[in-house]
């Protein structure tokens, strides 16, 4: 392929971010080229959010087999079936890709199979699987190269023994043992998931708390659950070491402990795709591997914007997305406004989910806010008896305010986040929900009730 442009506009990463902004471009009469090197979906969809999920699902129906004569129903759980849990996984990655592909296709998208590299503020090179190079000229750039696993200065991942997310994705066996090296979004997640097909499971997390960018109590009442699931955890410790052994590893800690597994999996976060993506060709300001950004996703270059993973905003899909649809409106003449990032929604997928929106307790009064809040048990919850699970919905509340934070625990929570994210962003106030009537019997009644509570008329509300 030769020279090719001027589009109005080339993405680079075919990604959650890179591939909104594409097809909102499209739909404001831009002509756009996306470039991409691996399969279309980017981490979320290939190596992220979707089969992880696909792989939790399956760790339900595990775990639902083994309780069915709880609940009257005769079932026999066999064990798992590794093969085809990872057919029906990459069955659903595979599907979603497809018709993703069929979609930026359909909307007249130049999809550029190759590695992209900015040689200029207004170019790209691309260099295909076979070598070969050619050049895409585009009025405007935006970055959305994503992210990747990373792991602590001299801790080697090397795919067998100590692995990474990605390589745990493809694992062929449940391990007999595991211990994970961090216990945010990933870590738990995938300690729900072994926990569920068997494996003996241990978090070390050198915070105080899992999941430790949460609200405390909804930390603690995760570390509860997790207990009771027999899912070990070292909080408050760190990692000083990693040996192979004959069975698999030798995990030493701070203090001198050891932990013996058969692996490790280095879940301590995900860094920018920055390097060697022609920044510098550019003058693309760059902050600890982060493209710098303002409110509306413009770099130092004029000609050059940035989404997602690779600048230092919520690593999380629907954030890209917004992100890459904020940048598109800016280019299309429109006047988007900037994301308020605490006003997104945030889930775990673990068992039992943790979901949330707004801000904690300790950062309102951080920011010098006065706040009031309740708590929800959802044992006065019908549908959660039901489903039998045990958690809560927390909501914090600006005395005389409006909603600052919800904060929820407890099996499908995640479902009901989006009431959460309204309720927050629309900034309403206590006695305003109070006043919406939830259907019965749902779980969604638990965040009824709680601003029930808040604007001082509790109903199912002991204490």
């Amino acid at each position: 392929m030769g020279n090719s442009g001027p589009y109005d506009i080339v993405v680079l990463g075919g990604g959650s971010g890179g591939y909104a902004c594409a097809l909102r471009a499209v739909e404001l009469g831009k002509t756009v080229a996306l470039v991409e090197r691996a399969e279309l979906g980017g981490t979320c969809l290939n190596r992220g959010c979707i089969p992880t999920k696909a792989l939790l699902h399956a760790a339900e129906i595990a775990d639902q087999t083994r309780e069915a004569a709880k609940y009257g129903v005769r079932a026999t759980f066999e064990g798992i079936d590794v093969e085809g849990v990872n057919a029906y996984k990459d069955k659903v990655v595979s599907t979603t890709v497809k018709g993703l592909t069929g979609l930026i296709r359909s909307k007249g998208i130049d999809i550029v199979a190759g590695t992209g590299r900015l040689t200029g503020p207004t170019t790209v090179q691309v260099t295909e699987d076979g070598g070969e190079t050619f050049s895409l000229e585009g009025r405007h750039i935006v970055l959305a190269t994503g992210s990747r696993p990373k792991s602590l200065p001299g801790l080697d991942i090397d795919g067998e023994r100590v692995i990474s997310s990605d390589h745990a994705l493809k694992l062929n066996h449940v391990p007999g043992s595991v211990v994970i090296l961090g216990g945010g979004v990933i870590g738990v997640e995938f300690a729900s998931v072994w926990r569920s097909f068997g494996a003996e499971v241990t978090i070390v997390e050198a915070l105080p708390h899992l999941l430790p960018l949460e609200e405390e109590t909804s930390s603690k009442r995760l570390e509860r659950a997790f207990r009771k699931r027999g899912i070990k955890y070292e909080l408050g410790t760190r990692f000083e070491s990693v040996k192979t052994t004959q069975g698999g590893v030798a995990v030493t800690l701070e203090g001198g402990k050891t932990i013996d597994a058969e692996l490790l999996l280095v879940a301590v976060g995900r860094g920018p795709v920055s390097e060697d993506i022609g920044l510098e060709a550019a003058g693309v300001q760059v902050e600890r591997g982060f493209v710098k950004v303002d409110g509306h996703c413009r770099t130092n270059v004029p000609t050059v914007s940035a989404v997602g993973d690779l600048i230092a905003t919520p690593q999380l899909a629907h954030v890209g997305f917004a992100e890459g649809i904020l940048v598109a409106e800016r280019l299309g003449g429109l006047d988007p406004a900037p994301i308020d990032y605490d006003g997104v929604p945030r889930i775990t997928y673990s068992d039992p989910e943790v979901a949330s929106v707004g801000i904690t307790t300790a950062t309102a009064r951080a920011r010098g806010l006065e706040v009031k809040e309740v708590t929800y048990d959802l044992a006065g919850n019908p549908k959660s008896k039901i489903l039998g699970t045990q958690g809560e919905v927390k909501v914090i509340a600006a005395v005389d305010g409006p909603v600052l934070g919800i904060h929820m625990v407890g099996a499908r929570v995640g479902e009901l986040i989006a009431e959460g994210q309204l309720i927050y962003n629309w900034e309403a106030l206590p006695g305003e929900v109070a006043q919406l009537i939830h259907p019965h019997p749902t779980q969604s009644e638990a965040v009824g009730e709680a601003h029930l509570a808040l604007a001082g008329k509790p109903l199912h509300v002991h204490g």
